[in-house]
């Protein structure tokens, strides 16, 4: 079994707490960085420029995500600009639609030309894929994100989206596909698999990983037991 050090494919770590992030961007295992206004807003970040341009300060050698937070085209071309302009390895993370259900694409389109690298967001959809593939700057670096986990919590096999996905971006020589979502270790396993360049893990799930990827199914249920004795040991249970 493979150590998170051993794996092909790139871990992002994805989340909003400073420390954490730091103390990510320093492992050898993590090749980039992501956040959202979701998890920015529940690690309690009031100001978003502020935050965002204090981690920057560190954070400089490996890409970093960040994304707009309005729900109106016009507005997400003025923070897109804004945003790209703090790094030259910041990637603006732009919905695939609005919440209107309005696509993005004419936006995707327009700012590929003027050079703004991308992190698309929050597909799940082949038809989406192929959409924004026709719509990516040829030339920029851009990164595709579809939420397989959110596929799977449908009931719906990710996999063969994953690797359907995978196949249309070869058009894309610059842009990558990028596994989102990641709701258990085993996820990060069929990232790679599937053929993703990408997969975002949350922090805790990546603190999992490095724990417990690999490890021998014997040892892992000893401690399970120990887990459960000690816990019985704590809270004093007579019969």
């Amino acid at each position: 079994m493979k150590s998170l050090n051993d794996l092909n494919v790139q871990i992002y770590a994805d989340g909003a707490d400073k420390k954490g992030i730091l103390d990510l961007y320093a492992k050898p295992y993590i090749k980039g960085l992501t956040t959202n206004p979701t998890l920015m807003n529940k690690a309690g970040i009031k100001d978003y420029e502020a935050f965002s341009r204090d981690i920057l300060q560190t954070v400089t050698a490996k890409p970093v995500s960040l994304e707009v937070f309005t729900d109106e085209f016009s507005e997400m071309k003025r923070q897109a600009l804004k945003i790209a302009s703090w790094g030259a390895n910041v990637y603006v993370k732009i919905p695939i639609t609005n919440s209107r259900g309005e696509t993005s694409v004419p936006l995707i389109r327009e700012l590929g030309l003027q050079g703004v690298k991308l992190n698309v967001t929050a597909l799940l959809t082949l038809a989406q894929v192929r959409a924004v593939t026709a719509a990516l700057n040829y030339s920029v670096p851009s990164v595709v994100s579809i939420f397989a986990g959110r596929i799977a919590d449908t009931g719906v096999d990710p996999m063969p989206i994953m690797r359907d996905a995978r196949a249309m971006l070869e058009t894309q020589p610059k842009a990558e596909l990028l596994w989102g979502s990641v709701r258990e270790v085993f996820n990060i396993l069929q990232a790679e698999a599937s053929g993703c360049h990408i997969v975002t893990v949350q922090h805790d799930i990546l603190a999992k990983a490095a724990k417990l990827l690999g490890m021998d199914l014997t040892e892992l249920s000893r401690d399970t037991v120990k887990m459960f004795a000690d816990d019985a040991v704590a809270a004093g249970y007579k019969l």
